[in-house]
């Protein structure tokens, strides 16, 4: 701003001086006549200078708030420009979403469209069905005017409402009772497959059972023969033992004697003991060597004595 100022008073001053320049060239005046001149041009200059200051001042605060005004149209222009975006994006959303719900409405729409064709379909199909109904019906009156002649006939209903539910009751009563029946031939017939599987699988066990109990017996054979084998030897054995036994008693009673004969001591330091029979033998042994020795000694006395006899004869 202050450039652009000092170039318009130089501008103006520059204008001053070429006309002042001129008039004293057109003019030739005396040098008050001049000086007066000269300060009527400066003061003219001056008061130029300072009108254009002010309408400089004046412009320059048009301006400042020109400028002001400008800044908040752009910042009004940026937010209207926010705004505008922001209500693109919501009517580019709105769009989206109308285009959306007009697809789905249209697809409702067909979906409605073939609905009502599937409608119309079955209102024909019903019509068609309720022609055939009537036919029916037609056939089929005479067993309704056969139900009223029962009716008048039995007692025990008052309109043809219960005749037919009793009839009804009968029906459903005796489908229950066949398909009972039929529940149980079929479970008969399963329990006697059943059965006669379990007859095969206990035959078969029963036959296992007999093949083992033969071979069992023939074991049992076998084994009972052993042991009355071994019992007839186990028999000779205790005999046998039985007679050992009895001969070593008698030995035992014998040895028990020689040993009383032979002077023996039962018990005591000295004596042996009455079931120590080797200690008995040993005594018995020890008794007839003394009593041999004797028998030689007095044997052998005895010839010699003989044959002194003999020499002194």
């Amino acid at each position: 701003m202050s450039a652009e100022l000092e170039d318009c008073i130089r501008t103006v001053f520059e204008e001053h001086l070429s006309e002042s320049v001129r008039v004293q060239r057109e003019d030739v005046c005396s040098g008050v006549t001049r000086l007066l001149d000269k300060r009527r041009q400066i003061k003219h200059v001056d008061d130029v200078l300072r009108r254009q200051r002010r309408e400089f001042e004046v412009k320059r605060e048009s301006l400042r708030q020109r400028k002001e005004e400008l800044k908040k149209k752009e910042e009004n222009l940026k937010d209207s420009l926010l705004k505008f975006d922001k209500f693109l994006k919501e009517n580019d959303a709105k769009r989206a979403r109308g285009v959306k719900k007009a697809e789905s409405e249209r697809a409702v729409l067909r979906e409605r469209g073939r609905e009502l064709e599937r409608l119309h379909t079955h209102i024909a199909a019903l019509l068609v069905k309720k022609e055939k109904l009537r036919e029916r019906v037609e056939r089929f009156r005479v067993y309704c005017e056969f139900l009223h002649a029962v009716l008048k006939t039995a007692t025990e209903f008052e309109d043809v409402g219960q005749l037919v539910a009793r009839f009804e009751t009968l029906t459903s009563t005796r489908e229950q009772l066949l398909r009972r029946q039929s529940e149980v031939e079929r479970q008969r017939e399963s329990d006697s497959v059943e059965l006669r599987r379990y007859v095969s699988e206990q035959n078969s066990i029963l036959l296992q059972h007999n093949n083992t109990l033969s071979q069992l017996q023939s074991e049992l054979d076998n084994v009972l023969t052993r042991t009355l084998a071994q019992e007839s030897s186990w028999n000779h054995i205790q005999a046998a033992a039985l007679r050992e036994t009895h001969l070593l008693s008698q030995i035992k009673v014998v040895t028990l004697n020689l040993y009383h004969m032979t002077g023996g001591i039962l018990g005591g330091d000295e004596g042996v003991n009455t079931d120590d029979t080797v200690g008995q033998l040993d005594r018995i042994r020890l008794f007839i060597e003394d009593r041999t020795e004797i028998l030689s000694y007095l044997r052998s006395d005895r010839s010699s004595r003989s044959s002194k006899l003999s020499d002194g004869e």
